[in-house]
């Protein structure tokens, strides 16, 4: 990780930036904190598993766990475990390579407004 990053992350964390005069002085802080904490910190990946963007995601209100999203190259993929992994629900029912918007009908959660 870049060490400018990891350093603003960590005085973020501590409660208190260093503020840098004109002249290049800084205030250090007192406070202290135990780095081992954050040894188990690592980027991920949230999924989903696939190459390319997405232009639209919508999600049901009342499944918290449930995520659509509709994708540049096609499709619309679905999330049933808050975005562990997504499963394409559309297969080759559309003919047009990218989706616009996509909603979930207020009214019934198994239905899909999409637009392309």
């Amino acid at each position: 990780m870049n060490k400018t990053i990891l350093v603003c992350l960590l005085l973020m964390l501590s409660g208190e930036a260093t503020i840098f005069a004109q002249t290049g002085s800084a205030k250090t802080s007192s406070n202290t904190f135990d780095t081992l904490l954050y040894n188990d910190l690592h980027w991920r990946n949230i999924g989903p598993w696939r190459g390319g963007r997405s232009l639209a995601v919508s999600g049901v209100t009342d499944q918290p766990n449930v995520y659509y999203f509709g994708a540049v190259g096609g499709g619309i993929w679905k999330s049933e475990d808050y975005g562990q992994s997504w499963n394409c629900i559309s297969d080759s029912t559309f003919h047009s390579s990218s989706l616009g918007a996509i909603a979930v009908a207020p009214s019934d959660p198994n239905i899909l407004y999409v637009c392309m």
